[in-house]
């Protein structure tokens, strides 16, 4: 069962025990966000558990003052926070988190990025390895905490709805536009919002509740992303996040939500992951519809060649 098929409240885990996986306690994050759990956190204790999923594979999951140092609060809090979700302590929460990390192959990347910078001999490699080793990293970790289920589902709403608008801003209007792209090469109807500067509302109201919006953000997340998501949600249109977190605050409009990490020394939030994930997303749309996409490929290759367009 997807996040978006739940509708009632939702006990801790399964027999009323908390999560014992990485999976599980992402799963109820987002139930827990949506409304839909009998454990409630506030925004900043929802903030501080994305936060520590994301460390996956993180050495400072191994000692509570290094994680609260690194969350920037108090160990106290995050105590508090393993008791709200059901666990004794810190420790058994603890256990959750380094089973996962042991498994988790991101910390050999910054072991071996930590070994570049310590060279000094090439300091522009240096910099170039450290950020290429940060981005496996986040390769690795978006294969390691992959959700098939809401991956297929998020499949099964692009290639059932009649028509799909997408949404992003800043660096995610390049993620959407790729997006868009990508979709249009196999399908048709499937349209960028307020490409023109047309207006997101105008564009927003051509669309019914068979139809699909898909938005991404990330932390800091874009306060229009999210009004347009929740708009849309209010609308009784078909939403599709795609963000970096359970914490996220599009997940809660969302009638779907996959996630993608981004942690790395990049001066702004990097989105090469999100890409990836586009990538993903698009092959999978192929995979579901092969007879309508080898036609839509056929057509396109054939416009290709008609408009010279390609040497």
């Amino acid at each position: 069962m997807t996040p978006s098929q739940t509708t009632a409240s939702t006990p801790t885990g399964e027999n009323g025990l908390p999560p014992s996986t990485i999976e599980g306690l992402r799963d109820l994050m987002i139930k827990v966000g949506r409304g839909q759990s009998d454990i409630h956190l506030g925004p900043k204790a929802l903030a501080a558990l994305g936060k520590i999923l994301n460390l996956q594979g993180d050495p400072a999951l191994f000692s509570i003052t290094t994680l609260a140092d690194r969350l920037e609060v108090n160990a106290s809090t995050i105590t508090r926070l393993a008791r709200n979700l059901g666990y004794p302590g810190f420790g058994a929460f603890q256990e959750v988190l380094i089973k996962a990390s042991i498994s988790s192959p991101g910390e050999f990347y910054s072991k071996k990025a930590q070994q570049t910078l310590q060279s000094g001999d090439k300091p522009s490699l240096s910099k170039v390895s450290q950020l290429c080793h940060e981005s496996q990293a986040n390769t690795d970790r978006l294969i390691e905490s992959f959700d098939t289920a809401a991956f297929d589902h998020a499949v099964s709403m692009i290639t059932n709805a009649p028509r799909i608008g997408l949404y992003g801003i800043r660096q995610f209007h390049a993620f959407a536009s790729f997006l868009t792209y990508g979709l249009r090469m196999i399908r048709a109807d499937v349209n960028l919002l307020d490409s023109n500067a047309l207006g997101l509302a105008e564009g927003m109201a051509q669309y019914s509740s068979e139809d699909l919006l898909i938005a991404g953000s990330c932390a800091p997340y874009s306060v229009q992303t999210v009004k347009a998501v929740e708009a849309a949600h209010e609308c009784g249109i078909q939403t599709l996040v795609i963000t970096d977190s359970p914490a996220s605050p599009l997940v809660k409009f969302s009638d779907e939500a996959l996630f993608s990490p981004h942690q790395t020394s990049f001066i702004s939030n990097s989105i090469s992951t999100f890409m990836l994930l586009a990538e993903c997303i698009i092959n999978g749309c192929a995979a579901a519809t092969p007879d309508a996409t080898q036609k839509a490929l056929e057509d396109r290759d054939r416009l290709i060649k008609l408009m010279q367009i390609e040497m």
